[in-house]
Order: C-alpha cells, then structure tokens, then sequence
C-alpha cells in the first residue's frame, strides 16, 4: 500500500487550491494566532491571573474535540458520496460567517466571544480536511513535497496581507473593522478554489445511505490504520508533536503580549516576521522534502521546536524573543508542508479524504490536551506563561521519538507503486 499518483490536474485547479491557503491563512494569522486570541484573552476576559489563558485554552480545546470527532465519519462520508466539494464550501461558510461575526465582540462578552471562537475554528479546520484531500488528485508524480510546500508557502504570504491590511484598524482600536476585513479576505480568495475545485468521484452512494453507513465507514478506517504498520506509527507520533505546534500557534501571541508586553500593533509586526520566515522554510524545505523525504524534514524540525520552547522560557526581552519567533517560523513551514506530503505517501487510493479525515482526528485531538496543559498550568501558577510553554516542549521531544519508528516517509521523487 504505497504511493500511486495521478499525473496532476489542470494549473487553473492547482492555483485555486494554493489560493486557499493563502485565504484560510488569514484567519489563522488574525483570529487564531494573534489579534483575536490576545484580544479575547486579555480585552475581553481579562488575564491578570490566568483566567483569559484559560478561556482561550477551553475555546481552542473544544473546537478541535468537535473536529476531531466528526472528521473521520465526515471524511468517510465524502469518500463515498462524492460530498467533498459541498463540505468545503460549508465548513469555509461557516468560519467566514463565525469571523465576521467577531466584530460585535466586546470586553465582557466571555461566552458569545467563546461561541464565535469555537464556531469559526471548526470551520477553518474542517475545510482543512477536505482541502488537504485534494493534495494527491493535484501533485504530479513526484512534485508531492515541493506542492505542499507551495501551498504553506503561499499561505504564509496570506497571513502577512491580511495583518499588514487589520495594522491600522487596530492601532486605532476598531478591532472590529479588523475582524471584518480578514473575513472579506478569507471568502474572496476562498472564491477560486470554491468554484474551480472538482467534485470527488465517490462511489454512486446517496449522502443519506452514506450517512447511515459512516459508522462502519469510520471503523474499517481505524481498521485500516491499525493493519498498517507505517499509517499506524504515523499516525500516532503526529498526534502528539502536532499537539505541540497547535499550542504555540495558538498562545504565542498572549505569551509576547502578558510576559513580554509586546502592544498589539508591534505584535503585529512580530507575526508578520515570523510569516515571512515560515515561507522562506516551508520554500527552503520543499525540495529536501522529496529528495530525502519528508519523516528526515520531520525529524529535524521537531528538534528544532524543541529547542525554541526551551529558548522561549529564558527570554527576558522583546530583541530575544523576535530571534526566537524567527527560528520557531522557519520550522513552522517545514514540518506542516512535510507532515501533510509524509501522510501522502502512505494513502491507499481511494481513501483520500477518510485518511485526512483521520489526519484531523490525530491532529486536532492531540490539540485538545496542549491549550488545556498550557492554561491550566499558567492559571496554577498565577499567571506564569513560561512554566506553561516549557510545558509544551515535551510533546517535541516525544513525537520525535515516535516519528522515529516510522519506516515510511522515503524521497517521493521514486514513487512507488501499491501493491495492493
């Protein structure tokens, strides 16, 4: 059961999938990593002693429950059905709707600011499902790595548009105008890959019956990847270094606010530097990725995570911490674009959106424990980020030591045919 590709699809349809990433990635960039997330945590809740960590944490872990659950049967429904491309358009709806929606959010609104986070999280991430699915339908052989890459890529460039476009609502303080400016951008460069996109083939079953038959679906899937030595420990060593990367993203910005007093408008600034260094990885890493394969570029990566971790519990000023993000960015790009190409290669065909389905389940799950051990120890001690970051770094080196075992993962430019 290896790699056995198509020969790639139209440019239009390849540049409208690239074009997503750079759509989705704004909301990554404003809500989930910095303007919003601060915002929430520290404007809205209020965190002089933990408690917006804590709520941030909660919002961050239960969205990723909710995808982790219905990602695997959602997945299995599309496969089957051919339901992939109305699924995207409807988790993509509902995280455009979810962000604009912030903009009424103000201090003191703990739990409609919570709903929204929630909302617009598990439709960022349950598009992510079907979006990744297209990946092997699109690279060409041996172009699986470097594709991927190109999308991170891009993205990262779609982070950096949509802060530079929120910098001069926020330094004026209309947070709101912000939210509603990266919801614009997510839906219009959303466009080309909402329309262009082709449906899944699927197997001529009604989404009803399709529905009906998720649960097995979902169970011959976990089948699958216990009977597959390389999907197995895949599968598991992602779910606990992905945990890790989630958590960062996810409280970078409250850690260089709170402990560090970064104000939202150099925050800003510091985000868009750390975007920059993740293209310049996620580009640099590409072709390494298929030459020497992506479980090495994983491997490097994650002890490179690890030592940011450690690196980000002594810093003390605002000049340290930049050199620190710049370092975290570049391993950023290249251990997403190679986690995504790595899994690639070990999908039997036909399964595509089943096994990305499951790539959320490990991904996302995972990210449910990292915000809560992050908040919860922050909030125990009384507000102390960097017991909650060093926390963190374990997930790195575990991972790395299950990535370890992992025998698939080789150079993708010698594809190999499945056997089975």
């Amino acid at each position: 059961m290896r790699m056995s590709r198509r020969g790639g699809a139209a440019p239009r349809a390849v540049v409208a999938w690239v074009l997503y990433d750079f759509a989705n990635s704004a909301f990554a960039a404003v809500i989930l990593a910095t303007i919003y997330s601060a915002y929430y945590a520290i404007g809205v809740v209020g965190n002089a002693e933990g408690a917006g960590d804590l709520w941030w944490g909660r919002a961050v872990s239960l969205s990723m429950a909710i995808v982790a659950a219905t990602a695997p049967f959602l997945g299995g429904i599309a496969d089957r059905s051919g339901a992939r491309r109305p699924l995207f358009i409807a988790f993509t709806a509902l995280s455009v709707a979810a962000t604009a929606l912030m903009a009424t959010v103000e201090p003191g609104m703990v739990l409609w600011g919570f709903a929204l986070g929630v909302l617009g999280n598990v439709g960022f991430e349950g598009a992510q499902v079907y979006y990744n699915a297209y990946l092997p339908d699109l690279a060409r052989r041996g172009m699986l790595g470097r594709l991927s890459a190109w999308g991170f890529a891009v993205g990262y460039a779609g982070s950096i548009l949509a802060l530079l476009v929120a910098l001069p609502a926020v330094r004026a303080g209309a947070y709101g105008v912000a939210f509603l400016t990266t919801a614009a951008l997510f839906a219009g460069f959303a466009l080309p890959a909402l329309v262009l996109l082709p449906g899944a083939p699927g197997r001529g079953v009604s989404i009803l019956r399709a529905a009906r038959e998720g649960g097995a679906e979902v169970l011959a899937g976990i089948r699958r990847i216990l009977g597959d030595r390389d999907l197995r420990r895949f599968f598991g060593a992602y779910f606990v270094y992905e945990d890790g990367v989630n958590t960062v993203v996810a409280f970078s910005a409250i850690f260089a606010a709170q402990t560090l007093g970064f104000p939202m408008d150099r925050l800003i600034v510091l985000y868009v530097v750390v975007q920059v260094s993740a293209l310049l990885g996620a580009l640099a890493w590409s072709g390494p990725t298929d030459r020497l394969g992506p479980r090495r570029v994983v491997m490097v990566t994650l002890l490179q995570w690890a030592a940011v971790v450690v690196a980000a519990y002594f810093v003390e000023t605002q000049g340290q911490f930049y050199a620190v993000a710049v370092v975290a960015g570049t391993g950023l790009g290249a251990v997403q674009a190679a986690s995504r190409a790595f899994l690639t290669t070990l999908i039997p065909r036909g399964a595509e959106a089943e096994m990305f389905g499951f790539y959320a389940l490990c991904g996302k799950s995972a990210a449910i424990l990292g915000p809560l051990v992050f908040g919860t120890v922050s909030h125990a001690a009384g507000g102390n980020q960097r017991l909650g970051i060093l926390a963190v770094g374990a997930f790195f080196v575990v991972g790395l030591a299950l990535v370890a075992r992992v025998r698939g993962g080789g150079p993708t430019l010698a594809a190999r045919e499945s056997p089975s």
